[in-house]
């Protein structure tokens, strides 16, 4: 079939043709170590190596005060200041556990907010002059005092102790991979906890509630 190109054309093609056709070169460590330098400054492999040691530092204060992370959204043991919350626990008034489950006019200047003090009543109360509109939600969990019932302190949720006996600390490496002879218990268990939480509208769809959990049975290390 005959071409249209130009000769300067057909000798670029030419070339590209050989080109493609050489194989692919593995760089080495020392032209690897030769792309890695370029950009970069003559303080990088400082600053990177002083940036190391922060971390480890800080990794080792961590483990020598005790920190964990946590969701209750209490500060750090280190920034813990005794003293000056038993001294504010003394002179403020003791407030009461109740829920907020509406809020009325929300975003207005009228705003008004449902509490429901357990065992109690329910109350349509304001905010105390210390709490701002945007940290009250509905649902959430306040300290209202025992006199008007203003609501004073947003509260984190309630943690639940045989859930927090629960919680792994240390994420574990162990893989579905890692065990051998239970393809079809695999499967199932991935159904019953996977599915619900990365697929939850397939429950919705078919209108049935997800599994609460599983129980494995068998012989230790099976």
């Amino acid at each position: 079939m005959p071409d249209y190109l130009g000769e300067d054309q057909r000798k670029t093609k030419q070339k590209d043709e050989k080109e493609e056709d050489k194989p692919i070169k593995a760089l080495d460590e020392a032209e690897i170590a030769l792309l890695k330098s370029y950009g970069a400054g003559p303080y990088d492999k400082a600053i990177k190596q002083t940036e190391e040691d922060v971390q480890t530092a800080l990794k080792r204060v961590n483990e020598l005060s005790g920190i964990k992370e946590s969701d209750t959204g209490l500060a750090p043991p280190a920034l813990w200041d005794l003293a000056a919350d038993k001294q504010a626990l003394q002179s403020e008034q003791p407030l009461q556990v109740a829920r907020c489950t509406k809020i009325i006019n929300e975003g207005s200047d009228d705003a008004k907010y449902i509490i429901n003090v357990k065992q109690f009543a329910k109350f349509v109360v304001d905010l105390a002059d210390t709490v701002s509109p945007t940290d009250i939600e509905e649902g959430m969990r306040v300290g209202v005092d025992r006199n008007k019932y203003q609501i004073h302190l947003p509260l984190p949720p309630k943690i639940d102790p045989s859930v927090t006996m629960m919680q792994v600390e240390e994420k574990p490496d162990v893989t579905y991979s890692d065990v051998g002879g239970c393809k079809e218990q695999i499967e199932k268990l991935r159904e019953v906890v996977e599915l619900p939480l990365l697929h939850p509208e397939k429950f919705v769809n078919l209108g049935i509630e997800p599994p609460k959990g599983v129980l494995l049975y068998g012989p230790p290390g099976t």
